[in-house]
């Protein structure tokens, strides 16, 4: 248990009205009790020791990833590391390095293919490297980390872009996290890190951007199979690009970057002669400038869509993107992929919970109200987590579903504190608020936290009838189960299924049947 756990199992067991002596008294009694071994205390301590250790090492890993992705793209290059790694120790060790990189591979098939490695893999990579030698492992993780930190070398003035690239990066994933499974925020962020990228590191570039996903071509097959639709641009683009889409028959070298799986890179569009133009308002000798189409990948390295970027709107005659814009942009385009696909996960998730609140409702009248809620991060210091509230479900199965933020901070909602206390312990909490009695149940994610929140009112009732009871119980338990698989599907280590728009409109649908493939599934198992 940890503290806010052992603090709410201990309110649970005395109850609400109880009298503060009483409560001393089974303080007291606890005190004196509670007898912990020499062999349990040290078994405690072991396992403190190694889980800072973990954390101590994931943390330097992840400095040495940074120092060497300086542009911050997100990745880096398997065989710069591998040709790095083979010079340690004079390259003695090549046999154990060769070891290491075919489990690797084994571990993230991708990785033959596209030899990118993420902060994940690199670490996974080292370890790997390390468990081949002969001795201690820490210490070869220790001799291997010193080795790479030395291998690369950074100027100050390289040190203060990275930390500001890095900076408009977490601003991108921030949006995702906080936006209540709405894509607006994060099309704005992308856009902002570009602009002021340009303008910080790009000789005050004046860019556009657009994003492109793509879809099933269902209304014109013959002109392809898949299309582009720009689902996103600059606010002075919008005109002409917002919703347009780019067939494979058209100009362009976008499908080519899907294609090929790579940035491509038009210095100057008007000798190209395969572009595009969506703006037919500017004249044809003002067709000036540089086109960057970047894909956009998956967790697996597959192609889902485009990010575009130019400078036609820039009259200057220098306006060729340098190496490290590229590879920031390439950055972006990482950060835009994992903000997608968060939220396509957090529309699944509310998906699912419409289904099974859609079950429950003909099933337990004597519930007065659901409401659902997100668990969000701060904004600031000054509070770890808001309470989002997503869906409202009353006993008729009427829904509201709030597109207008309706946020909980805690010191401003002192009458729900049983909600953020249902979030600090992931635990289900009964309480009484003005007479209704509410039931908080935590919608956990696979590290057991509490990421999402039914608030469930039941009025006067101190109880439900047992068989609402039960029914109740029972859809909590397959909702968590449903979400518990959406999760896992989401999760890096496992083949996506969002690739193209129509598949996320598609897994849309499945995380609602979902709901039902496993209450089937609980019952042939009580069969």
């Amino acid at each position: 248990l940890n503290l806010p756990q052992f603090v709410q199992l201990l309110e649970t067991f005395v109850g609400e009205d109880i009298s503060l002596p009483t409560v001393k008294r089974l303080i007291a009694f606890i005190k004196e009790e509670y007898k912990q071994t020499e062999e349990e205390k040290m078994e405690q301590l072991e396992k403190v020791h190694h889980m800072s250790h973990l954390a101590q090492r994931k943390l330097i890993l992840e400095a040495l990833f940074e120092k060497w992705d300086n542009n911050a793209s997100g990745f880096l290059d398997l065989e710069e590391v591998d040709a790095v790694l083979s010079t340690f120790k004079e390259g003695m060790d090549k046999e154990a390095l060769r070891k290491a990189k075919q489990h690797l591979c084994s571990r993230y098939p991708q990785l033959s293919r596209v030899g990118k490695l993420s902060p994940r893999a690199f670490q996974t990579f080292l370890e790997l490297v390390a468990s081949e030698f002969t001795g201690d492992g820490d210490e070869a993780i220790d001799n291997l980390v010193e080795f790479l930190t030395a291998s690369v070398e950074r100027s100050h003035t390289e040190y203060l872009q990275s930390l500001t690239r890095r900076k408009w990066l977490r601003d991108i994933q921030q949006a995702a996290e906080t936006s209540g499974a709405s894509m607006e925020a994060v099309y704005k962020a992308v856009f902002k890190a570009l602009s002021q990228d340009a303008e910080a590191h790009g000789d005050n570039k004046k860019i556009s951007a657009y994003i492109a996903l793509l879809e099933e071509n269902q209304p014109s097959p013959e002109r392809g199979h898949f299309l582009l639709r720009y689902v996103a641009c600059t606010a002075d683009d919008a005109p002409y690009v917002l919703n347009k889409i780019l067939y494979r028959d058209m100009k362009g070298v976008s499908f080519a970057a899907v294609e090929e799986g790579k940035p491509i890179h038009v210095p100057r569009v008007q000798l190209h002669g395969n572009i595009h133009f969506w703006n037919y308002d500017r004249p044809v000798e003002e067709r000036k400038g540089s086109l960057l189409v970047l894909p956009l990948h998956d967790a697996c390295w597959r192609a889902f869509g485009i990010l575009g970027v130019d400078t036609l709107r820039d009259q200057c005659e220098k306006t060729i993107f340098l190496t490290h814009e590229i590879r920031f942009y390439q950055g972006v385009s990482h950060a835009f992929s994992k903000a997608y696909h968060h939220i396509c996960t957090l529309e699944n998730v509310l998906q699912m919970t419409v289904t099974a609140l859609d079950w429950l409702y003909p099933r337990a009248p004597s519930i007065h109200t659901v409401v659902t809620y997100l668990v969000e991060p701060g904004k600031d210091k000054t509070c770890d987590y808001t309470l989002r509230k997503m869906i409202t479900t009353d006993n008729t199965g009427q829904k509201e579903i709030h597109s207008s933020p309706v946020l909980l901070l805690r010191k401003e909602n002192l009458s729900r504190d049983y909600l953020f206390k249902c979030v600090d312990s992931s635990e289900a909490i009964r309480t009484s608020v003005c007479g209704e009695h509410h039931i908080a149940v935590p919608l956990r994610d696979l590290s057991g936290q509490a990421f999402g929140i039914f608030d469930i009112s039941v009025g006067r009732h101190q109880k439900l009838p047992p068989h609402e009871h039960k029914d109740l119980q029972k859809m909590l338990k397959i909702a968590q189960a449903a979400c518990s698989e959406i999760l896992e599907m989401s999760s890096e280590e496992t083949e996506p299924t969002d690739v193209l728009e129509a598949e996320h409109t598609a897994n849309l649908r499945h995380a609602g049947i979902l709901f039902h493939q496993f209450m089937l599934q609980d019952l042939r198992e009580c069969v």
